[in-house]
């Protein structure tokens, strides 16, 4: 299928590129990047170039989290002030019960009082310091531990500094809940994150769980059919409005002009524990890593070093499993396992709550345990009544402090192979992809994490009715992770000890899938079997779906890869450069536009009259037949058409269905996946009437229907209101926004948040160009609450400074050395 031409970017783009190119020159920096190392500082000293971006460097790990911990503290106090009042179970103490937390990697998913009891049950049990207290690999490793020792200095220093009175971020100055951090906070943080898989859809249940009688009447258990269509359609819906991402590795055959590049474009939230934060990490001699991690982490979890680039994506992989227990009906917390009953065991939990007139009361909730883990009565919200059966959660990563050894080896990773043996050794990512290039030429994606040992054979012995349903392909959305429901009933059915895994219950990683490629690899949400359409890799049936449809974003991210290394795009040249894959990305365009775009505007123009009944309302459409006609270039950036018409049609065309369930004229096709399906059918009514009613809402909110797509989608930073291009995952686009409100004013919920692209040449240090689409704080005071915002807007780019000389050059450079 023939691909338009390629919209060009504005000059501005070209020259940042241009920039990079030309510093790195005059640098005459070797390989690596560095002449003869200097020894470290006596003191952690940070260097803070343009958009406030600090380099931070140390003699030691201790002295390098310090220097991390106070930077990230002075950009985010608040927020992370927030984080370690969560995974605390203090939010209903200083905040009240009813108001919203985030555990997962959702926003506001569950009350303040649900989270609370959540991590108050995991303090009891004490899982973090039973972790701690193991050695490395399982417990963290001897750098791990100095660098957050480190951090809580630093932290604890800043706020020694200011005070809490004197915090600048009017969100918690002079707040109670800020205090000082013990190593122990970072801990539970970082446990939390790694465990944030499951939480969403889990928390709920887990500490509303009460045997019949103790509770208020349970609705009755429905049909195993039923029950899995409302969990497949609530994960759906989960991953449609959480977090997602893209990642493209390209190795020697399509660069041009070195070996090896990488695009890393999270779709993280742009609030709250799961904002990203940059850094340049620095030991002379030793180590030397840039990039960005989650707020709270003294490592870079997405970035490069000398030799090496790497990016995560969310994996289609449930990193949870159920099991099904047969319950005594005369004693419900009695169940049954190899024909003898076992006795659950009960937990009192409770949390300090804070009460309407100031005062404090106690909330306290009996919890019940079985053999393979606590019990749940939902998931995602849909209810699992205990009633003849109860259901038990094992969480893969539960025991998984090992993900923070896994981040600190990839940072000092010599190439994709070394990678790859980090992730098999390690076993510690959490529910994500990996995907890498190098300075050799190497593509790599990988699927190597904390997966459930759940082989086809063991699945197909032991799972329920309703766990086929939800696990097995064909039967739920391609991208919702296959959920397991064992029979509680067998032991057997337990996952297995592998003597290759990592930790007991965890798949062999030698099986989970990865690729290594001198073209490209990559991943944007979808299971790992195309990561390159031209080697379909297959995998246990837990890691996800082979040969069912892709989303549209994948189809996008592939294409995309494909066209510029066959110099197809409409653009100069073949292979990829630092400005061809900055505007790949920044075109914004729409899959979704190409595939279904004219048959939505032939529908338009076939309607008689123009007049369509929907809803009870007799809607006139023929006013949007030539604006959709117009927009040509089907992108989303800010000055665009027609765009925010069409995905308003779109979604209701969707209405929450998988793609593939479109009136399409041809087919899913698992011998053509990048192609199909495709030719909308403009015959059928349901795309005539999911433009009226995108038309009839557009104009009951007064959007002219040819608005342009930056009088729409804004951010809102202080009285600025600043228009964000991309758009929901949907339509097909790699630069994904989903726009949404906070605190009443308009602003990005999830989308592109830290962006960067690294190429690597046979010498010279490595180029990179970034951008942090809601910039380095959230604090309004702060110069960098919204600079790169306003860049990204714009389609621009940081030219990042990695070498001494090109930091010791920046004409922003400030020094702050912490005595």
């Amino acid at each position: 299928m023939a691909r338009r031409r390629h919209r060009k970017r504005p000059p501005l783009a070209v020259a940042v590129v241009l920039a990079v190119t030309s510093a790195l020159a005059a640098t005459g920096a070797t390989a690596t990047g560095t002449a003869a190392a200097a020894p470290g500082p006596d003191k952690p000293t940070i260097r803070y170039t343009e958009y406030g971006i600090p380099h931070i460097t140390a003699s030691n790990w201790e002295d390098l989290g310090t220097g991390y911990g106070y930077a990230a503290a002075k950009d985010n106090i608040c927020t992370l002030a927030d984080t370690y009042l969560m995974v605390n179970a203090q939010r209903s103490r200083h905040l009240g019960p009813d108001g919203r937390a985030s555990p997962g990697q959702n926003q506001n998913t569950t009350t303040n009082l649900n989270s609370d009891l959540y991590f108050q049950r995991l303090k009891d049990n004490r899982v973090v310091e039973r972790l701690l207290d193991q050695p490395a690999p399982n417990g963290p490793e001897p750098e791990v531990k100095e660098a957050i020792r480190g951090y809580v200095q630093g932290y604890n220093r800043y706020l020694s500094e200011t005070g809490v009175d004197g915090i600048s971020d009017p969100a918690c100055r002079g707040a109670a809940w800020v205090r000082p951090i013990t190593e122990l906070d970072v801990y539970r943080h970082a446990h939390a994150e790694i465990i944030m898989g499951s939480a969403d859809a889990l928390v709920d249940g887990l500490v509303n769980a009460a045997p019949p009688g103790a509770s208020a009447a349970r609705p009755p258990a429905a049909s195993p059919a039923k029950t899995a269509e409302k969990i497949r359609d609530a994960m759906a819906a989960s991953r449609r409005q959480g977090m997602g991402s893209n990642a493209l590795a390209v190795g020697s055959q399509g660069v041009s002009g070195g070996t090896g590049m990488l695009l890393a474009n999270p779709h993280f939230p742009w609030q709250g524990k799961n904002r990203m934060w940059q850094s340049q990490l620095t030991i002379p001699g030793k180590f030397n890593v840039s990039g960005a991690s989650l707020l709270g982490f003294p490592a870079v979890n997405i970035g490069y070093n000398e030799n090496v680039a790497w990016s995560h994506t969310i994996a289609t992989v449930a990193p949870f499993g159920l099991f099904d227990v047969q319950v005594d009906p005369l004693n419900p917390t009695m169940y049954l396992v190899d024909g003898k009953w076992e006795r659950m065991t009960s937990q009192e939990v409770g949390v300090d709550v804070r009460k309407a007139d100031g005062s404090l009361g106690r909330v306290t909730r009996t919890l019940w345990s079985t053999r393979y883990g606590p019990v749940t009565t939902s998931l995602q919200g849909v209810p699992l009544p205990w009633v003849v059966s109860a259901h038990a959660v094992r969480d893969a990563n539960m025991d998984n402090l090992r993900a923070l050894n896994t981040w600190f080896r990839l940072d000092h990773a010599k190439d994709v192979h070394d990678v790859v043996n980090i992730l098999e050794t390690t076993q510690g990512i959490p529910f994500f992809n990996t995907v890498a290039s190098d300075r050799k030429g190497n593509a790599l994606y990988a699927d190597i994490q904390a997966a459930p040992n759940i082989t086809d054979e063991h699945a197909e012995s032991c799972l329920t009715m309703t766990g086929r349903l939800l696990f097995n392909p064909g039967l739920r959305p391609s991208n919702v992770p296959p959920i397991s429901i064992f029979d509680g009933k067998r032991g057997a059915c337990d996952w297995p000890a592998d003597p290759n895994a990592a930790a007991p219950g965890l798949l062999d990683p030698h099986r989970q899938p990865r690729l290594i490629r001198s073209d490209f690899a990559a991943n944007g949400n979808d299971s790992a079997w195309l990561a390159n359409p031209a080697q379909p890799l297959s995998f246990p049936k837990v890691m996800g779906d082979t040969a069912t449809p892709r989303s549209l974003r994948t189809q996008e991210l592939i294409l995309t890869a494909q066209n510029r290394i066959n110099g197809t795009d409409g653009l100069p040249g073949r292979g990829f450069t630092p400005e061809t894959m900055g505007m790949s990305l920044f075109a914004d365009r729409s899959r979704a536009a190409d595939l279904g775009l004219n048959a939505m505007v032939k529908a338009c123009r076939d309607t008689p009259f123009g007049m369509v009944l929907v809803d009870g309302n007799l809607v006139n459409i023929s006013e949007a037949c030539p604006i959709l006609a117009a927009w040509k270039d089907h992108a989303y950036t800010v000055d665009s058409r027609g765009s925010w018409l069409f995905a308003n049609s779109w979604v209701r065309l969707l209405g929450g269905q998988p793609v593939e369930k479109l009136p399409w004229r041809v087919a899913f096709d698992p011998k053509d996946p990048v192609h199909t399906p495709n030719s909308l059918d403009a015959g059928n009514s349901a795309v005539r009437d999911a433009l009226a009613r995108a038309v009839l809402a557009l104009r009951k909110a007064g959007i002219p229907l040819d608005a342009p797509l930056s009088d729409v989608q804004k951010v809102t930073r202080g009285d600025e209101r600043i228009p964000i291009h991309g758009t929901v995952s949907e339509l097909g686009v790699l630069n994904v926004i989903t726009p949404g409100q906070v605190g009443g004013v308009p602003d990005v919920v999830y989308g592109s948040s830290f962006v960067q692209q690294v190429r690597f040449t046979s010498d010279g240090p490595p180029q990179a160009l970034s951008v942090m689409a809601y910039s380095q704080s959230a604090d309004p005071t702060s110069p960098h609450y919204a600079d790169q915002t306003r860049l990204f807007s714009a389609g621009r780019w940081v030219t990042e400074r990695f070498t001494e000389e090109q930091i010791a050059a920046s004409p922003r450079l400030r020094t702050q050395v912490l005595n």
